[in-house]
């Protein structure tokens, strides 16, 4: 039983280190677009560890605006917080995005770029799975 106990805090200590660590690439990757968030609304933020994390962000510059910001093993990704009334929302909006963009590479010029076409397949794939995630309502539960 005490191994038990054990190994739940081991897990839970590993899926707190990674949500520290999503928070952080989704600063640094704000940062890079000339963002900085000023304030996280953690009750509305989703954590689907080792997969992805959903932040919704405030930010003050460059100017006040709220985000949804997507971070995880797929490329980080934001959105006006306008878009969808949820995290469950905006991962499904994400998902329709990276459809929509893989398959503007795929038919544009871009594709005969090997990187291209390489990044257009990984869109599709995490496409693919943020919309089965969001369709689950195990991991969602009801709505209510």
């Amino acid at each position: 039983m005490a191994e038990e106990v054990e190994q739940a805090q081991d897990q839970e200590a590993l899926r707190q280190e990674w949500i520290r660590t999503q928070f952080q690439k989704a600063n640094k990757f704000l940062a890079e677009k000339g963002i900085l968030p000023s304030k996280v609304h953690a009750d509305e933020s989703r954590y689907l560890a080792p997969f992805v994390a959903i932040w919704k962000m405030e930010s003050k510059k460059p100017s006040k605006q709220t985000f949804w910001v997507m971070s995880g093993d797929l490329p980080s990704d934001y959105v006006d917080v306008n878009v969808a009334a949820t995290a469950r929302d905006a991962i499904r909006h994400f998902s329709m995005i990276w459809q929509m963009k893989a398959e503007n590479i795929r038919r544009s010029s871009l594709v005969k770029d090997p990187a291209q076409a390489k990044f257009a397949e990984l869109l599709i794939s995490r496409a693919e799975g943020l919309y089965k995630m969001q369709a689950d309502d195990k991991i969602w539960g009801p709505v209510t």
